[in-house]
Order: C-alpha cells, then sequence, then structure tokens
C-alpha cells in the first residue's frame, strides 16, 4: 500500500466511523485526557506487560482499555517523526516538518491544538510531562515556533497560552539572556501573570483547588527516571492527580499527560529504565481511570504514543525461542547513574569494580573459573569485553570510560533478557492507541497521528 492510499484509507475510515457516531449523536466529554508515551510503541508496551505478567502476576492497564487500535506516525517531510512533528500533529491534527512546534510544513501559519480548542471552549486546560514543560511534546499543545529548540519562546508561548496548570519537569532555559525575544526570566513572568509557582516538593503540598492557576515542578529539568526515584522524589502520577484537583470544574477540562522519559531509556537502550518508564506511566492513567470509573458518561481517556524509539526486539539471537524478560528487574539503577557509581567508585582495576557491578545489575562473574547455577552469569567473552573497555579508557592511571562501561553492562543485561535493540534513534513503527469512555471508538482501528486531534477537538467543543 503505497503512503497516499494509506493516507486515502486511514481518512476514508475515520471519515464513516465519525459519521456512523455523528448519527448517533456524537456527545461531548466533559472531562478529557489524553496520554503519550513519547517513545514508546507495542514492543515497549508488550515488553513491560510480559514483564508484569512475570513478576507481579498483572499487565498494564493501557493494554486493557475497551478500544485498541494501532496509529501511524510519519512526519510531513520524513517516514520518521521526530517528537516535534508527531506532536504537533496529534495535538494540532495537522502534518508538519520535523522540528517545528504548532506551525504548519511552511512554517508560515500557525496550528490549532485540541487543547487550545478546550480553552476556547470554557473547559480548563493541564499539561503535564516527566521532561521539560517547554520540550517538544507538550510544547505542541500550546506552543508555536518553527524550531523546537527555541526553548526560551516556547517558553513565552506556555505564559500566553494561558492554561491553567503546568506540571512536571521544569522549564528549560528559563532565562536566555540572549534569545533574541528574551522578557526576563520564565518563572518571573508567570508569577507576573499570576500562576502560583512551585519548584520543589514543599511548594507541591501547598497546592490545592484554590490555587488559581500553577506551575508545579518537581525538578530543575527532567524528572529522575522511575528507576532511580527516592521516596521524595514526585512522579508522573502526582502530578496528573494534582492537575485533576487543580482543574477539575462545572464546565469539564482537558488534560494532556506525557511519559517523556520512556524515549530517552529507548534512546539509551536500556529496557529496564525503558519498562520502568512505562510502569510510571501507565499509573499515571491508572489516576485518570479512577476518576473515569466515578464519571463513566463523561469522561474520554485516549493513550498513544508519538513515535517508537530504540528499534526494540523482543528476542534476542543468542537465546533463541527462550525468554526472561523478567531478570530485567535486577538492574537498580538507570544507566547514567549506573556510569556515576562506577567513576564515584575510582576503581584502578576491573576486578574492584565486580562487587559494584553484581549489585547493580545482578550479574555475576565467575568465582576460580566456577559459574553460579541459574544466576545472571558474565561468560569469559562478557568479561574479556569488559575488561577491555577497562583498559582501554586508562588515563594517568584514571579510568575513564564510566559512561562507556555502564553502557556495555546494560547492553549485556538487556540480551541475557532477551531483549535487543536496532538503532539509538527513533524508527517508523506504528504505535498503539488506546481508548475508553465516551467516543472511545473514534481512536480504534488503523488512524493517523492527526485523527487523534480530529476525534479530540470534536468531543471538547460544546
Amino acid at each position: 500500500m503505497t503512503k497516499k492510499t494509506f493516507q486515502h484509507f486511514s481518512f476514508l475510515a475515520f471519515f464513516l466511523l465519525f459519521s456512523l457516531l455523528q448519527a448517533a449523536e456524537l456527545k461531548s466529554a466533559k472531562y478529557v485526557f489524553l496520554f503519550i508515551g513519547d517513545g514508546m510503541s507495542i514492543p515497549q508496551r508488550m515488553m513491560t506487560d510480559e514483564y508484569l505478567q512475570r513478576t507481579e502476576k498483572r499487565g498494564l492497564l493501557i493494554n486493557q482499555l475497551e478500544c485498541q487500535g494501532l496509529t501511524r506516525t510519519s512526519a510531513a517531510n520524513a517516514f520518521i517523526t521526530d517528537s516535534a512533528a508527531s506532536g504537533t500533529a496529534i495535538a494540532c491534527g495537522e502534518k508538519t516538518n520535523n522540528g517545528r512546534i504548532g506551525m504548519d510544513a511552511s512554517g508560515k501559519n500557525k496550528l490549532v491544538s485540541s487543547a487550545e480548542v478546550a480553552r476556547d471552549n470554557g473547559r480548563k486546560v493541564g499539561i503535564v510531562t516527566s521532561v521539560t514543560i517547554n520540550h517538544a511534546t507538550p510544547a505542541a499543545f500550546y506552543g508555536h515556533n518553527v524550531s523546537r529548540g527555541n526553548y526560551y519562546q516556547l517558553g513565552l508561548d506556555l505564559i500566553a497560552s494561558g492554561f491553567d496548570y503546568f506540571g512536571g519537569g521544569g522549564i528549560a532555559q528559563a532565562n536566555k539572556e540572549d534569545d533574541p525575544l528574551y522578557k526576563g526570566d520564565i518563572y518571573e513572568l508567570a508569577k507576573e501573570a499570576g500562576y502560583t509557582v512551585s519548584r520543589n516538593r514543599e511548594g507541591f503540598q501547598k497546592i490545592n483547588k484554590d490555587s488559581g492557576k500553577v506551575l508545579s515542578f518537581g525538578a530543575a529539568d527532567a524528572l529522575p527516571y522511575a528507576i532511580d526515584m527516592s521516596e521524595d522524589d514526585l512522579c508522573l502520577a502526582d502530578f496528573t492527580r494534582q492537575a485533576i484537583e487543580v482543574i477539575d470544574n462545572p464546565e469539564g477540562f482537558f488534560l494532556m499527560v506525557e511519559g517523556g522519559k520512556i524515549d530517552w531509556g529507548c534512546h539509551a537502550n536500556d529496557a529496564a529504565t525503558t519498562l520502568k518508564e512505562v510502569i510510571d506511566f501507565d499509573n499515571a492513567v491508572k489516576v485518570a481511570y479512577d476518576f473515569y470509573e466515578k464519571n463513566p458518561e463523561d469522561t474520554l481517556i485516549v493513550v498513544t504514543g508519538d513515535h517508537e524509539t530504540g528499534g526494540l526486539t523482543l528476542g534476542f539471537a543468542g537465546t533463541g525461542y527462550r525468554t526472561q524478560i523478567e531478570t530485567l528487574g535486577a538492574q537498580k539503577y538507570s544507566g547514567g547513574v549506573m556510569a556515576n557509581k562506577i567513576k564515584e567508585q575510582k576503581a584502578e582495576s576491573l576486578e574492584e569494580l565486580k562487587p559494584l557491578i553484581n549489585e547493580m545489575t545482578g550479574m555475576v562473574f565467575a568465582v576460580d573459573g566456577e559459574y553460579k547455577k541459574g544466576g545472571l552469569n558474565l561468560s569469559k567473552v562478557d568479561e574479556q569485553k569488559l575488561q577491555d573497555i577497562f583498559d582501554k579508557n586508562q588515563k594517568d592511571g584514571k579510568f575513564t570510560g564510566h559512561s562507556a562501561l555502564s553502557k556495555a553492562l546494560v547492553l549485556m543485561l538487556n540480551n541475557k533478557s532477551t531483549v535487543a535493540w536496532t538503532t539509538g534513534a527513533h524508527t517508523a513503527l506504528p504505535v498503539s492507541t488506546s481508548a475508553q469512555g465516551v467516543n472511545a471508538q473514534l481512536f480504534s482501528n488503523m488512524l493517523d497521528n492527526t485523527d487523534i486531534s480530529k476525534g479530540i477537538k470534536q468531543v471538547v467543543q460544546k
């Protein structure tokens, strides 16, 4: 099927489905949740679902919603999309070029997002993400810029949107004084515009339904990876719950929540970190689902991804048909934190690092040539690879290959757990889209990512 034929088919399928629903008096959804797993496609969902089935005897909630479909992700100028073009398509319902935020492919015309339509129809609007709040995907719902890299300008768009709640990761380049449109620190400008601004857990705990418009951040940058979080860290579910409290009102609301660090884990080819991000994302959806169960006649939940990242495959050449995805649970930290711990060790030999490697990954070295029975054993070939990295990265008697060693350990555990990767970038795989509630049928079958915005715009208009 050609690209043009597919797009024609997708449009006809959506048009016919929408026409049937219109004939049945398409109902406005008072409460609309849109969840976007950045970098999350079928492999990421199925890997995590299988991990949960094996370790907790349960699956992902997002895989159990009543309507399930597939969604094409291409950009206007590329088969493989970036998050700016895909975010804009999902938010605004029109294809654009990679790199553009809320602008058409020409870069000359502003597009209108579903969040802006909701706002203009009297609803309160919230935007939540685990990465920086002016990163590509969240910015696509309020921003308009020819370049996703103009973070400061997107921060200005954030304030200008007048949306009621922004939460999760902080504002990137919030005080970029050399930006041609510089007007002052974004946080201070937000306060001047009437926003309550919180930048830590203490401030988070003070925010409630009477706080007015809110900027609520759990970190200066992105939130920590779920695998690295302490009890004091705020997670995606915390911000989703708070957003609902702030924006719930008689006129209804629109809330977009992004699991942005799923993508980052996939870029790093770190399966254990990725699946913990998907679980964190699923927990945020559970918050919305609890709300749905109290308001089933008025609520719509849509869950999708913007693209696949990493070319994740559930199978590895060295393991045949055997799978042991549950062993990813042996990894205790993200690759970045592991690299820092290796650096802090200041080891003068690989031998000194062996206890730390075992603690961080669950993988064990042979002792006197003997392997632990049934363990995650590092073979002689594995150990030689690690030794080669250690020897190659010695400088003035100091080991400098912390990141290289950490990455090698992550990939070894991935392969032993029977998962593998084809790239450190995005792929053109379609993503899974799921929905529950009012007009959920709009988001089933085979869709284009622009159809998500078209469907949501219909149900947020009164």
